[in-house]
């Protein structure tokens, strides 16, 4: 009878660890400029920092973090840890950077690579206007030992060429690093409305969680606002896919429009999404 149960375990345990749920969240965070005026980051970065300890994500995706933002989000985010480097080399230019809870997960491995045709190097790709970064990240779930890879990027706002380019080459990247076809998330600004190609080929290895969402989506359909509050935020920009064959159900979808004295925290909102990885 014991050898009966040590046997059903070894060919059915791996059945029977639970699901792991996880949040993440994509937030262009609007690079600190004050000739941003009453929105510039010195105004603003309390009420966003605080916006995302409310919510606390497990993981989260920026975009547009210049290296005192970094400085500042890495000082007062409590509990999380980030990877990434600047997209002109180390600690320069905007980050692609991620942050993670520390106390949920281990950072396994983590890497930049360029949106260009020479993604190990310092470039610019194609007709982009900027240096474009992909952040990526692989975390271990320390309750359950599950790994996942974030991938975390900022496509050009410029060059249509190189939108299209860099759909392509991410999920080629994708292909390459996940070698293992660990469970994967893409997040950022892709500066692509649903309907263009690049997302059509970004959706031939991902799905939306906009659109894979099991209760729909809460809260306004667009993610660039402009700072401009007296008008809807119709323009989708900003994404969290994931692997069309990673064993995920994605439970929430939300666009989060929080305010604050008739002001948004960035010229974004953050898109939010909770998942459950299954064993």
């Amino acid at each position: 009878m014991k050898f009966t149960a040590l046997l059903l375990f070894a060919l059915f345990g791996l059945n029977l660890l639970p699901a792991q749920e996880l949040s993440l969240m994509t937030y262009n965070i609007r690079m600190a400029t004050e000739s941003d005026g009453d929105d510039a980051w010195s105004k603003r970065k309390e009420f966003l920092t605080a916006q995302v300890l409310f919510y606390a994500p497990d993981v989260m995706g920026v975009q547009e973090a210049l290296p005192e933002q970094m400085q500042y989000l890495g000082e007062n985010l409590t509990g999380y840890k980030h990877v990434g480097v600047g997209r002109e080399g180390e600690n320069k230019g905007e980050f692609s950077a991620i942050f993670y809870k520390a106390e949920k997960l281990e950072l396994i491995a983590s890497d930049t690579f360029w949106l260009s045709t020479t993604p190990k190097e310092i470039s610019t790709g194609w007709d982009a206007a900027l240096p474009r970064i992909c952040t990526y990240a692989l975390f271990e779930i320390k309750e359950t030992d599950a790994r996942f890879y974030v991938f975390n990027t900022h496509f050009d706002h410029v060059g249509v060429e190189a939108r299209k380019y860099s759909a392509q080459l991410i999920l080629d990247q994708i292909r390459e690093i996940n070698s293992l076809n660990y469970p994967v998330f893409v997040t950022g600004d892709f500066n692509l409305e649903p309907d263009s190609e690049p997302v059509a080929v970004l959706e031939t290895q991902l799905k939306d969680t906009f659109k894979a969402s099991l209760s729909g989506s809460f809260g306004p359909e667009g993610t660039f606002n402009g700072f401009d509050f007296d008008q809807p935020v119709t323009r989708r920009i900003d994404y969290i896919f994931v692997g069309k064959t990673s064993p995920v159900k994605v439970l929430k979808h939300a666009t989060l429009s929080d305010s604050k004295n008739l002001h948004y925290a960035s010229d974004h909102l953050p898109v939010y999404t909770l998942v459950e990885i299954q064993p």
